[in-house]
């Protein structure tokens, strides 16, 4: 619950509702995606310092404070700021979402996992977060409705914005709840400061890390499969002006869809442990790819609207399965737990840069062609991506096989 709901303010309300968003906040897709990329910014600046901190002090510690840190933020969304206050409270989220929270989630669960089911510990962790995800959008896309008119030919900027707030709340109190929860239910997990509560043991942790090729070769893989999660955010939009859906449908469809993210993450971590987590996420890859490449041919083409929405389901199960196995890597590259939340901010500060040049880009790329054409250009832009990623995985898998020879 934790781990989705602290991602809900800057990240559900622009991929579930991104056409309200728009409109109310008065902005394009262009703005939006310049104020996401302070939350890139920030958050690319928050990664490293994050998984040090993460490897001595308490994951129940950091992930309540971050949570509570978060819902304050979205009190000020209320307040429909401008293009400057936007960009503002986006920049405070990529610290207050991170600095403190995210490696340590990370090096929790991989302490859960143990050295046999990382697979399934880290499909488990991006499932239950994709169904409390899902869950939590669900009734957002309720409360979106309950202040929508039954005609939205009619409906007012006000009415909009009333909808737009009490989603906010919505999200605002969820992310308030899971502190609480967290910082009563969770235990204090065994850290490493007695291990490492020295300084030249902590330098020859960063720099350990600092020279492993095969985290670097994470790292782009993360990336390439973050893109394509990235790219999940334009998908009502997609609905909207491809589809003709009208809004409500449109954040009806993107959270029904959401639904498969435990079905792909959960799935990936059991197929992980009986293969390896370098096979699924090359699969996975090979399968984005070709995704891709027919949403591009049929972009354009009415007459083949079921084809795209049984494509839309391989997409997103492909996409989510990625996320739920690229960390559990670490333990066939046989990562030390001792820098563990080290490693993640490394992988993340890299991996996660798709915060500060994803949106603005995809944001251009429509704009600049609005219709089919730039649809067709932005899925090109997601299928290079995949391929890069495929690319990496390869090397990873034989750098992996090398070390350890059958």
């Amino acid at each position: 619950m934790g781990g989705e709901i602290i991602f809900g303010l800057p990240f559900h309300l622009v991929r579930y509702f991104r056409p309200t968003f728009i409109d109310v906040f008065n902005i394009s897709n262009t703005q939006l995606g310049d104020a996401m990329a302070i939350y890139g910014v920030t958050a690319m600046l928050s990664y490293f310092p994050g998984g040090i901190i993460a490897d001595y002090l308490s994951a129940r510690r950091l992930m309540s404070i971050s949570l509570l840190a978060t819902a304050l933020g979205g009190f000020y969304l209320t307040t429909i700021p401008g293009q400057m206050g936007l960009s503002i409270v986006f920049g405070y989220w990529g610290v207050t979402t991170i600095l403190l929270f995210w490696s340590a989630m990370i090096r929790a669960t991989r302490e859960w996992g143990g050295k046999l089911a990382q697979g399934r510990a880290f499909g488990i962790l991006d499932g239950g977060r994709g169904l409390f995800g899902a869950g939590a959008a669900t009734i957002a896309v309720f409360f979106l409705a309950a202040f929508f008119p039954k005609d939205l030919e009619n409906i007012s900027p006000d009415q909009r914005r009333q909808a737009m707030v009490a989603v906010i709340y919505f999200y605002t109190f969820l992310t308030m709840g899971a502190a609480i929860l967290i910082w009563f239910i969770i235990p204090d997990s065994g850290n490493n400061k007695k291990k490492n509560n020295n300084s030249s043991n902590r330098l020859s942790g960063i720099v350990t890390v600092l020279k492993n090729r095969s985290a670097w070769l994470q790292a782009i893989i993360v990336i390439c499969a973050y893109c394509g999660y990235r790219g999940l955010d334009f998908y009502a939009l997609y609905g909207i002006d491809i589809l003709g859906m009208n809004e409500v449908s449109a954040a009806r469809f993107v959270s029904n869809a959401t639904f498969l993210r435990p079905v792909g993450a959960i799935l990936a971590g059991f197929l992980a442990d009986r293969f390896s987590s370098k096979k699924v996420i090359g699969v996975t890859f090979t399968l984005l790819i070709i995704c891709y490449a027919i949403l591009m041919i049929f972009t354009s083409n009415h007459s083949a609207y079921m084809v795209l929405m049984i494509n839309f389901v391989f997409t997103f199960l492909a996409v989510y399965a990625l996320r739920g196995v690229y960390f559990a890597l670490f333990e066939e590259m046989q990562i030390s737990g001792t820098v563990t939340g080290t490693t993640v901010g490394l992988v993340s500060i890299i991996g996660f840069t798709p915060d500060i040049f994803f949106n603005s880009i995809a944001g251009r790329i429509i704009d600049a062609s609005p219709g089919y054409q730039g649809y067709q250009n932005f899925f090109l832009f997601l299928a290079c991506f995949a391929g890069v990623g495929l690319i990496a995985t390869s090397i990873l898998a034989y750098r992996i096989k090398s070390r350890n020879p059958v």
